[in-house]
């Protein structure tokens, strides 16, 4: 990098070695879907080997005040109430609990921005077919301040008729940071229920959810927070913990939120109950050590890549700031226009060059988006910022 770009930080010692992750493969995707530390993994095999040791006993003796201890572990990580805070597989499933919990009726709306996640988007077209409610979506454009964002939002409310606002924390597509707190006021302020997508926030940033002022946030703790794959958490305020309904009824329904919706019969609880095994590695190698290496090794790769692509630095999208560990580099206009060019671009990078990444189409425009964890290397996005330009001029 020229002597006026900025440097790579300096690796956190040791932390390479806790992955298990190809060696021959640029793995610069950690906000897809995580990587699990070796230690974690072994964390939850031994609670598979506790299963089948003895099923009945892991799941008639003690499993339910196992979860419990977990969630309130989890949930003090978070800033939320344990009392209010249900585990669930994923952040889409928390969504989608909220959505079947709302009671929609023909005519009400569900507001979210043009910066959401796909599959939560699915869920909520589903959801407005069966009840008969609307979905309208408010565009943001990419480089808007938080003011504008919140003016957008306010704007696009209709009191009375819409019923629930969905808004990213972090966004996948674009990786913006939304001012979710202020957003939150404004739909409380006209009686809207708020529901915000906190997928990649847990380990990512600090947060403190309760101080956020939703009715309902759901979060991963399997992609920033080193925990199993299959481990969330859906935060719900308390005006509405009576009303959430689970996608499956079990034995701990007569028990309410959030025990009727943790408790799934011979789910695999494994995931869940070695997350506390992920903070703690997160712990040991210092949350504030990693989020800041996190940060400023996905700004060197922005960097990087974008001037391997001739973008100048000023004009790199930063919708997310310095604290977000994923950044953005427009492709060449024209290149990715929709999901499915998106996918076959990255898969081809991911065959051909050894470098796995994150490419969405979002308004037509192709992202490149790429992440930072503790076991990358600067090399590694030299690398691909080397590959790259030759790569799409052959396509």
């Amino acid at each position: 990098m020229t002597a006026d770009g900025p440097r790579p930080p300096e690796p956190i010692t040791g932390a390479r070695l806790l992955f298990a992750l190809d060696p021959a493969v640029a793995y610069l995707n950690h906000g897809s879907f995580g990587a699990v530390p070796i230690g974690v993994q072994r964390a939850q095999q031994r609670i598979r080997d506790e299963v089948d040791v003895n099923p009945m006993r892991f799941f008639q003796s003690g499993l339910v005040e196992r979860i419990t201890h977990t969630r309130r572990h989890l949930a003090g990580f978070l800033g939320a109430d344990p009392d209010g805070t249900a585990l669930v597989g994923n952040a889409t499933t928390g969504a989608a609990i909220v959505l079947g919990s709302m009671r929609l009726r023909p005519g009400d709306e569900i507001l979210h921005t043009d910066h959401g996640y796909g599959a939560v988007s699915l869920a909520v077209e589903r959801e407005c077919r069966r009840t008969g409610a609307v979905a309208r979506s408010v565009p943001v454009p990419l480089r808007a301040n938080d003011q504008e964002i919140v003016a957008a939002v306010r704007a696009a409310l209709r009191p009375g008729r819409t019923r629930l606002l969905i808004v990213d924390h972090i966004t996948s597509p674009t990786a913006r940071l939304l001012p979710v707190a202020a957003i939150t006021a404004v739909a409380r302020a006209h009686d809207v229920a708020v529901l915000v997508d906190g997928a990649h926030v847990p380990g990512h940033l600090p947060v403190a959810v309760d101080a956020i002022g939703a009715d309902f946030w759901v979060g991963n703790f399997h992609k920033w927070a080193y925990a199993p794959r299959g481990t969330a958490v859906l935060v719900v305020a308390a005006k509405w913990r009576e009303q959430i309904e689970p996608l499956v009824v079990s034995w701990e329904q007569p028990t309410g939120f959030p025990g009727s919706v943790e408790f799934q019969g011979t789910l695999d609880y494994s995931p869940w109950l070695a997350a506390p095994t992920g903070l703690f590695t997160l712990r040991t190698l210092g949350v504030e050590a990693v989020r800041a290496h996190n940060a400023a090794l996905a700004a060197y790769g922005q960097r990087v890549v974008g001037a391997a692509l001739g973008i100048p630095a000023d004009e790199l999208p930063r919708p997310g700031g310095d604290s977000v560990a994923m950044r953005l580099v427009p492709l060449p206009t024209g290149l990715v226009t929709d999901h499915r060019e998106a996918h076959t671009l990255r898969q081809r990078i991911a065959d051909e060059l050894a470098v796995e990444v994150a490419i969405n189409a979002w308004r037509g425009q192709g992202l490149l988006r790429l992440s930072a964890q503790v076991y990358n290397r600067a090399e590694e996005f030299d690398r691909l910022a080397r590959q790259l330009p030759a790569f799409l001029a052959g396509r």
